[in-house]
């Protein structure tokens, strides 16, 4: 199930200073020296410092995450830091901040699934290789709450909620801090892979109103167009190699122009009082819908007989399913005000956003028993071609749409505390999730089902209270010693409201299978042999197709506090060494006790030359989702009834399966690097980095006998479930921790400013990124299911998917300047390859292999992919032309039709007409168009 959140961040791409842009993502990126932190820093967020011009050197700029020291710049900390400026996002002709940070750091993934239910809506990204709750995101510095959707579907970031970072405007962004390094010590839970903060505006005056319009234009590589079926003697053809699919006409490849993107936006900054700034963004985005399928040449309609087809094969629209953006409206305004109050300030901010999505299932065709009204059947006729009548006359395409609303505020006051510089804050933030499930079928209530339905809801929100307090002291260190401490009080709630009856209720065309006399039998209309009476003519599905909704046994209302404390240390203890110290205790309520700590080095051994790292632990605390979310669908196995459901660990089911109460993940960081800047305008780092993870949380296997084991092992599953008492359960899963990994790699960054002369200036970067993931060992606690032999709670195809999901190496290369007043932007960024899996088992003596790779799992390439953009001023009107993925690159087209021989068999059917994989690391939506044009005022 997935669910949406805002992705208000659309403006970001429409700033059109694009070459500038592309200079400072550069620069940003090459120069992560630094990681300083966000979360105490009183006032580090409004310093004159920190607000350096673009064209400045990257190094030189004051950053507020990884440490508490008010003056740390990118070049002096001792962990990696990616600063991203204004001008890198507004030059971007994406919509969306992810697929911003996927084009300028390295290090971050954002693949973009479709058919993957809410996580087509609000996609999650990740950092460093791992899962998107493995990063900590901040605004201005205080904590983001998380979306209310849990990515449980066969995506990147599988069982993960996480922050919904395109409710942000981009205009409202002066800068992107990535701090790569684990920072649980200093910020809390989640901050494994690193934290991102998001620096606002602060400007008093002036601002800047844009408009942008995109499209693809695109040629889907491989996939063939159709110019109508082959025929013979006025019937279709079957292929002859797969009959599967009817024979078609084609001259060339598919093209298509659709996904059109439109943005308005404006940012104003106003005067408040005698110092003090309101500065309000706006943000409208209305996106339309792509769709990257083949043409669908499977036979759609009922065979009047077995050698002749329905007459409407030939005018069907075989485009029939909605494969690649969901199409959505969002609607973002933001306000970050800060006002003098005598020596202290006081200072808020304010987000809201709305986004209205709608994405697609599966095409359900009009053959299919999905689409058969049961009502025209007796309870014991059996189900033919013959006697089929559908509910609709051509199939149907299920939508699922979802409505999110996200808010946030804080505010707060700085002020000097009995010497100290104290910051102290109350925000409450709430992100929530409303299903509906459109253009759908409840089978099982045959023409008497809605058609449209009420699909359930999700929230989540968060109220967070910190303090936090800092001074500087004089110990005859060659700089002071900067001391900090503070703390926090988290208070989260989770909630999860349940649907219409209709979409998830069993209605009256399915009645289940039943131990009875003959007599009895006849009397109720059903087929009697072997004692049991069976009813062929009720066999309908129950739920609404496409997204059924959340059942009223999924209704939670659940909640819990957190309290923390740290206190941090940092000097220059002599001439070149920087040394930063921190500590945390943390208390949740729902799990206990964590302490962590942090030790990072800087040592300047030759100027312009520095060793640095950086070694510590830290946690995640299980997310109120991954404990507590439920919902079930009903399937039917030998005619009975059965509930295939996700439940708490805590629920009875779960414990009859063997769960146990989810401990924290724990973590164990080690990184160290070098940065080197020999002469004025060049910078390079390379650092290493190293990260043992013990108890991660992820979903379980299907368990019982609709699971996804084996026959043997899903009967001897559900044989404890039925001792148990649960015979109405299918098959259940939950939250596990079941792994300990460890996530390695490198990452190295470069810029050079180079001054042309007559040319001009011109910014240059190459960034290099490579993160491998290993599974050290599954945790397979079984409990009372480990007389089972071979069954396994996190399978082989999880497995991939976690070590080979994402690709391992990522290099970005980006140039920018100026020629005859023409600003001249481009970047090209290989992605390395990936492996999608798939459930079929690998062959021969591989069956049971966890690593072992099947014959419909496929090895994608590596790819480059290059963005081009040009920008103008005239007269006060700035205007942009780009092109993302200027050459129409895709990922590799899945193979289709039978396997090769030394393999035998078939590939699914879906893979003639569904031609991508969806974990694609840059998508599969083609070459995209886009122009901008916007007033600074």
């Amino acid at each position: 199930m997935g669910s949406c959140s805002k992705q208000g961040e659309l403006m970001k791409h429409s700033k059109l200073v694009a070459r500038l842009s592309l200079s400072v993502s550069a620069m940003a990126l090459v120069a992560p020296a630094a990681a300083q932190t966000i979360q105490s820093a009183p006032s580090q967020e409004t310093t004159a410092e920190a607000q350096v011009a673009p064209e400045a050197d990257a190094g030189s700029q004051i950053v507020v995450i990884g440490s508490r020291v008010a003056n740390r710049t990118v070049s002096d900390s001792p962990v990696p830091i990616d600063l991203i400026s204004e001008s890198a996002l507004q030059a971007s002709g994406t919509g969306e901040l992810n697929k911003t940070l996927n084009q300028l750091v390295p290090s971050f993934n954002f693949p973009q699934p479709s058919i993957a239910d809410g996580s087509d809506v609000t996609r999650p990204a990740t950092l460093r290789g791992l899962n998107p709750d493995q990063t900590l995101v901040l605004l201005n510095g205080k904590r983001r709450h998380v979306s209310a959707l849990l990515n449980i579907n066969g995506t990147v970031g599988r069982g993960a909620a996480a922050v919904d970072m395109n409710m942000i405007p981009a205009l409202a962004i002066q800068r992107i801090e990535v701090l790569r390094d684990g920072a649980s010590s200093q910020y809390g839970s989640d901050a494994i892979a690193g934290v991102i903060n998001v620096q606002l505006k602060t400007a008093s005056s002036g601002g800047r109103a844009q408009v942008s319009y995109g499209k693809y234009v695109t040629t889907l590589d491989g996939v063939s167009d159709f110019d109508g079926l082959v025929t013979s003697g006025g019937q279709p053809v079957l292929g002859t190699a797969d009959t599967r699919y009817l024979q078609a006409n084609s001259s060339g490849e598919r093209k298509a122009r659709d996904g059109g993107y439109t943005t308005f936006g404006v940012n104003v900054g106003l005067p408040v009082g005698d110092g003090g700034y309101f500065n309000f963004t706006g943000e409208y985005r209305d996106r339309n819908f792509t769709n990257r399928q083949g043409y669908d040449l499977r036979p759609n309609y009922i065979r009047p007989t077995t050698t002749t087809f329905d007459a409407r094969e030939a005018t069907f629209n075989r485009l029939d399913f909605r494969y690649g953006d969901a199409k959505t409206e969002d609607f973002n305004f933001l306000i970050n005000t800060g006002v003098p109050l005598g020596d202290a300030e006081f200072y808020g901010f304010f987000t809201y956003g709305h986004r209205d999505g709608l994405s697609a299932a599966n095409f359900r065709q009009q053959s299919a028993a999905t689409n058969r009204d049961f009502s025209t059947l007796t309870p014991g006729t059996v189900p033919t071609n013959a006697n089929f009548v559908g509910l609709t006359p051509d199939g149907y395409l299920p939508k699922i749409q979802s409505n999110i609303d996200d808010m946030s505020a804080t505010s707060g006051i700085r002020a000097d505390v009995a010497g100290f510089k104290g910051d102290f804050s109350l925000g409450f933030g709430r992100n929530e999730l409303n299903y509906r499930t459109e253009n759908s079928v409840n089978v099982s209530f045959g023409p008497q089902n809605q058609g449209s339905f009420d699909a359930g809801g999700l929230s989540f929100s968060q109220i967070l209270a910190n303090a936090d307090l800092s001074r500087q002291f004089d110990v005859g260190f060659a700089g002071p010693l900067s001391f900090a401490f503070g703390g926090e009080y988290r208070h989260e709630i989770y909630q999860i409201r349940p649907g219409d009856p209709q979409s998830y209720l069993t209605g009256p065309l399915f009645t289940p299978a039943r131990a009875t006399t003959a007599g009895n039998c006849t009397v109720l209309g059903g087929v009697f042999a072997n004692g049991i009476c069976s009813f062929p003519g009720r066999a309908a599905a129950a739920g609404a197709q496409g997204f059924g909704g959340l059942p009223v046994s999924a209704r939670t209302n659940v909640n819990r506090d957190s309290f923390a404390g740290y206190v941090e240390f940092d000097a220059d203890l002599f001439t070149g060494l920087t040394a930063t110290a921190a500590g945390r205790y943390e208390h949740y309520s729902d799990f206990g006790d964590t302490l962590n700590g942090k030790l990072a080095l800087r040592y300047e051994f030759l100027e312009g030359f520095a060793l640095r790292g950086s070694v510590s632990n830290g946690f995640r605390a299980p997310s109120l989702h991954q404990q507590f979310f439920t919902t079930t669908s009903t399937n039917f196995l030998a005619g009975v009834p059965v509930d295939v459901s996700t439940v708490p660990v805590s629920s009875p089911v779960a414990r009859a399966l063997g769960s146990q109460p989810l401990d924290p993940e724990k973590s164990f960081n080690l990184s160290g690097g070098a940065t080197f800047n020999p002469f004025r305008g060049f910078n390079l780092t390379v650092d290493y980095f190293r990260i043992k993870i013990t108890d991660r949380v992820v979903l379980s296997e299907n368990l019982g006998a609709a699971g996804v084991g084996t026959a043997a092992q899903n009967a001897a599953v559900q044989a404890v479930l039925t001792s148990n008492g649960f015979s109405n359960v299918g098959a259940a899963r939950f939250f596990i921790n079941g792994l300990d990994t460890t996530t390695q790699g490198v990452d190295a960054v470069a810029t050079y400013r180079a001054n042309l002369g007559g040319l001009g200036a011109w910014n240059l970067s190459a960034a290099y990124n490579y993160t491998q993931n290993k599974i050290d060992k599954r945790l397979n606690n079984l409990g009372p299911l480990a007389q089972i032999p071979g069954l396994v709670l996190f399978g082989r195809v999880e497995g991939i998917r976690f070590e080979r999901g994402q690709p391992r190496t990522k290099a970005v290369f980006a140039t920018d300047g100026k020629i005859a007043g023409v600003g001249v932007s481009a970047r090209t960024t290989r992605y390395g390859s990936v492996i999608s899996p798939e459930t079929t088992a690998p062959l021969g003596a591989d069956a049971t292999s966890l690593t072992a790779l099947g014959p419909d799992d496929q090895r994608l390439r590596p790819k480059w992919i290059t963005d081009f953009s040009l920008s103008y001023d005239l007269q006060g009107v700035q205007l942009t032309l780009g092109v993302d993925n200027a050459f129409d690159v895709y990922p590799d087209r899945r193979p289709f039709g039978p396997r090769p021989t030394s393999v035998g068999g078939s590939y699914p059917a879906t893979y003639q007409f569904l031609p991508y994989s969806g974990f694609s690391p840059f998508g599969f939506n083609g070459r995209f168009l886009y122009a901008r044009a916007a007033v600074n005022f």
